[in-house]
Order: structure tokens, then sequence, then C-alpha cells
């Protein structure tokens, strides 16, 4: 791969929301805001906005309705920018006091926000929400949110256990996952570099994984494990005490278990999620014959763990933040100009921030910061693979673009739904770099997406199937480190196969991964798999069609909060209870395993 000239990574701006932290216009706003909970608290308690069986939907029921939501939409708006304004001064130092101390301080409100929602939940649940819906315009506008509101109502505690929970919460479910985040951003890890040991931040010691000296890899891949055993305890106390609670929860609430809630969550049923799964098992054999023909590329018999992210071939482009920011533009102008002005808009408003350093979170992630606007994070190295990334968030900034003509609860996207645009997007900039590369680039383009098609299908697998036996066990105890590693490992070895090295696996793989931690959402990993599965079928439809899908599928990101993902996909002649719509989006990922096969063949 040819070297890259250092050039600055940027930093996002978050000026032009408030000037700082410390601002008297975020300090007016946030005591404006939380002035508006308990204002909103006292309109829900003067109109009755609780709990009740069974209610006459009358014109006091339909008044209140239409008095409550539009208020509490605009409280909506105002929180969520404070919230992430706070918040990307954590995810880029979790050693600044003064914002961890402010967000903690948002996530007491947060909790003021969860019991509003599920006081007006357990109210609709008391209504007849069709006599609603016909007799109030701003219930058909909410419709979808309205009809699932009566159906989770039926899982909903007492109100005063309700409350409780979402008190609790904050000293538990909520409190671990910020330990965890903000013990895991600040890890160093003591490795050797250049004869001399050095500490680097996690995040930059995993992005060794793509060093194309196997030894660096594997030295990075030793230190990691060591600096994750060291810290494995208390991450293993936040996993158990989180996975309790949802237990519990579940239970209390009355859902068959904890995959009951997160399908019902994610807008589909368990048929769906069977089809997709199965279909995804009968690819395993073609994702192995990939990492097989990887192996043979690299001069192994087989690849171990830390060889799963190597680079191969040679002589091929890096690509600079800047060549990616350039290349990303004109592709997405070529798609559309709409979506052109958007990336570069985000480009030259400085809503990136790119540079991997310490106390910075790791991964990638973009989140709506207000109206139409996005921030995304990322820890950008030179190659095509950070490449696509950046792409792909700057997808789910699109998505949120689309969204913006929404109310606030009715952007409220399933997880199977929030990776629709970033998975389109990167497919976008994948198949354009594509098309003009040598054979080396070629190689490394392919295996780019399929080492993340490998992640997003084999390695969720193996997630999913450690979160499924992680809550079978958790039922009864709590589980010790050396347990919580060998699930993980058994996880791999069912996924992977004979395609790894069964020595060299990653049994801290619950340790890397933060959506484990999330009291809030479990099971956070099925709906990657139906993102890009979905995003694959819906680029498939784009290129049979071209000039008449722009248009629907624009609209189709607009209304990810307004109907079920069942619903949505059934507009766009999708049957997500086929198997044979999976097999399809499953060919195209085969269709490159060929090629690159081939290639690797050639070579």
């Amino acid at each position: 791969m040819t070297l890259s000239v250092s050039e600055p990574l940027p930093h996002w701006d978050m000026t032009v929301v408030y000037p700082a932290l410390d601002s008297p216009e975020f300090n007016h706003d946030l005591t404006a805001t939380r002035q508006a909970f308990d204002t909103m608290t006292s309109l829900f308690d003067r109109l009755g906005i609780n709990r009740r069986d069974r209610q006459s939907t009358d014109d006091a029921a339909v008044a209140a309705f239409e008095t409550v939501v539009p208020a509490l939409n605009e409280l909506l708006e105002q929180f969520s920018t404070l919230r992430a304004y706070v918040y990307s001064f954590v995810a880029t130092d979790s050693r600044n006091d003064q914002a961890q101390a402010t967000f903690s301080m948002l996530m007491r409100e947060g909790v003021r926000l969860t019991k509003l929602l599920r006081r007006l939940t357990a109210w609709l649940g008391g209504l007849d929400v069709e006599t609603l819906i016909q007799r109030s315009t701003i219930a058909r506008d909410h419709a979808y949110l309205v009809r699932r509101a009566a159906e989770e109502a039926r899982h909903l505690m007492s109100p005063a256990e309700e409350e409780l929970a979402a008190e609790l919460d904050l000293s538990s479910g909520i409190a671990w996952a910020r330990m965890y985040q903000n013990l895991t951003s600040q890890i160093l890890v003591p490795i050797e570099r250049e004869g001399q040991t050095v500490e680097l931040p996690m995040t930059q010691v995993r992005n060794l994984a793509r060093d194309p000296d196997r030894a660096v890899r594997r030295s990075a891949h030793e230190a990691e494990l060591a600096a994750w055993e060291r810290a494995a305890l208390p991450l293993a106390s936040a996993l158990n005490s989180i996975k309790g609670q949802v237990l519990t929860l579940s239970r209390r609430r009355r859902w068959a278990s904890p995959l009951e809630a997160s399908l019902f969550d994610n807008g589909i049923d368990r048929a769906t999620l069977d089809a997709m799964m199965t279909t995804a098992r009968e690819f395993f054999p073609d994702f192995r014959r990939y990492l097989r023909a990887k192996a043979r590329l690299l001069g192994l018999e087989r690849l171990a763990w830390y060889d799963l992210f190597a680079p191969v071939g040679s002589g091929g482009r890096s690509w600079r933040f800047s060549d990616a920011e350039a290349f990303i533009v004109a592709q997405f102008t070529r798609y559309s100009p709409r979506m052109g002005d958007f990336a570069a808009r985000a480009f030259r408003e400085r809503w990136i921030d790119a540079e991997p350093r310490t106390g910075k979170v790791g991964g990638a992630f973009c989140m709506s910061l207000r109206r139409d606007e996005s921030r995304i994070l990322l820890n950008h190295d030179p190659t095509a693979d950070s490449m696509f990334t950046l792409a792909h968030e700057l997808g789910h900034g699109y998505h949120n673009l689309n969204l913006a003509q929404q109310t606030m609860l009715n952007r409220d996207t399933p997880m199977t739904l929030a990776e629709t645009a970033s998975i389109f997007c990167e497919t976008i900039v994948r198949n354009a770099a594509l098309q003009d590369a040598s054979r080396d680039e070629t190689l490394e383009i392919l295996e780019a997406f399929l080492s993340g098609a490998c992640q997003v299908v084999v390695d969720i697998t193996s997630r999913f199937l450690f979160e499924t036996a992680l809550f079978e066990q958790r039922a009864t105890r709590d589980l010790s480190v050396a347990e919580l590693c060998a699930l993980m490992i058994d996880a791999q070895k069912q996924t992977y196969g004979d395609a790894l090295d069964e020595q060299t696996l990653h049994p801290f793989m619950w340790a890397v991964k933060g959506h484990y931690y999330s009291s809030g959402f479990s099971f956070y990993n099925y709906p990657y798999m139906f993102g890009l599965l979905f995003g694959l079928g819906l680029y498939a439809a784009y290129q049979r069609a071209p000039d008449a899908f722009q248009v629907r599928y624009d609209d189709l990101l607009a209304s990810t909060g307004l109907a079920s993902p069942l619903e949505l996909a059934a507009r766009m002649g999708i049957d997500l209870r086929s198997p044979a719509f999976w097999r399809a989006s499953l060919e195209v990922i085969r269709r490159d395993i060929d090629r690159f096969e081939s290639l690797a063949a050639a070579a």
C-alpha cells in the first residue's frame, strides 16, 4: 500500500450550537428545558395522562391528546439537541469532568422523559385508539405510534413500578453503561513499537489489526487481550448487572423473553428473524471460502483472529481523509444532487470528528443534533475500509435529513431500519471505487466489503448466540469472567468453524462490544444483519429501475417512524418473511466472494 502523507484530521464544530459548555447561552437553554420538564409533568397531572384500564375516548380525551403531543414533540426537540451537544464532548474526551457532570444531570432529565413517555403509553392503552385516530388529526399523523403504544401498554407494569424502574435505571443500567464507556475509552495498552514499550489508546491498538505486518498484528492482539483481561472484572460486573436488570424487567412486563421484547422494539416478528438468521447460516460455507482465500493471499494455512482485518494486495492507493471526502461527495452527487449537496455540507460545516486520540470512544457513529443536522464520529485510518465507514455514517446523516420533516415522535426509527441508508450509501461508494480499480485495488476493496460483511453476518451471529446463552445462564446466577469468555469462544467456533485457528480466537469480545452494555437495547446485534441485507436488497432495486427509485427511497427514509419494517418493505415489493429475499441479498455477497476467490487464485 502506498504510504500517505500525514494530514490533520478534523474535529467536529459544536460552536454553531453553543459557544461552550459553560456559556450563558447553553446554561439558559439547559435551565429552560429543565423547567419545561416541570411544566410538562404538571400538564400530564392536570389532564390525567396516566394508566387507566378502560376509559371513554370522548372529547376530553381527544383534547388532552392534542394538547400533550405537540408540547411533547417540542420538549423532545429541545432535549435531544442538548443531549447530543453535551455527548459530543463526552464521546471525544471521557476525561472532561464538566461534560461528564452535565451529561449525568441530563440523564436524570432523561429519566423524567422516560416517565412521561411511559405515562402516555399507559394512558393510550386505556383508550379506543381507532376511535382516537378517527377523531383527531394529530392522532392520525401519529397513527403508528398510537397503535404501537396500545400494544406496548399491555406489557407495562403499574405506574408506580414503571416510575421506580425509570429512577433506579440511573444508578443501575445507565450507571453501569457509563462506567463501561468511561473505563474502556481510557484504557492505555502497553505495547512494544520499534523496540520501545509505549502506551497507546485501545482504539489505536485495535486499528493495528489492519497493519500489513503480521508480527505487529499478533503483538497488538496479544497486548489487547492482556489489557481486556486486566479490566475484565469490573466489565463482567457491569455486564451481569445490566443483563440481570433486563431479565427482571422483561419478566415483570410479561415478555416471554428479552428477545421477544427486542423484536417488538425493532418492529419485526419471530418469523422474519428466523427467515433471516436461517438463510444466513446457509451462506456460512461461502464466508469460510472467503476466509480461506484470504489466508492463501497472506501465505497462511489458516487465518488467526488477528488476521481477520489484515490488508491484502499491494500497491493500492492510500485513502487520506481529504481523498475520501472528495470521492464520497462525487459519488453521492452521481447518485443524486440532493445527496451530494448533503455530503458536501457535512464536510464544509465540520460535522465530522475523525482523529483517534486518548479519551475518545472507539468505533464510529452518527447522531442527530438538531433539525436536519448530524454529527459523525469515527477513528480514521488511510484505508478503503475507513472511507467506506465514513460513507456509511454519512448515510445515517442522510437518513436524519429525510426524517427532519417529521415530528420528533415520528422520527423514532427501529434499529432494523436504522442501517438502511448507511448500507445504501456505503454500497454506492464501494461500487464506484471498484469501477476503475486495478487488480490490487479491487482485491483491497472487495476485502474491505467482505471483511465487513463477514462481521455483520458471521460475527453478528456469534454475538447473537453469545447473548442468547448469556441470558439463559444469567437467569439463575452471575457469570464469571472465565464463563463469559467460554461462552464467547463457543459462539465463535459455531460460526467461524474451521476457517479460523481455534487457538487464536477472541475470548474478550464481550468486553470489546459496547452494544452489550445497554439496559434499554438487548440483542443490539441482529438488526445490523437486517440492515446490511435490507440495504443490499434496496440497492439491487435501484439498479433495476434507477429513474423510479430515488423519490420512493427518500420517502421510505422519511417514513421509518411511521410504519413497521414489514409494511415499508412491502411498499418496495419486499416480503421480509420470505427466505427468498434474504437469499437474494446474500447472493450479492456470494458473487463478490466468488470474484475475490478468483483473484486470490490468480495471485
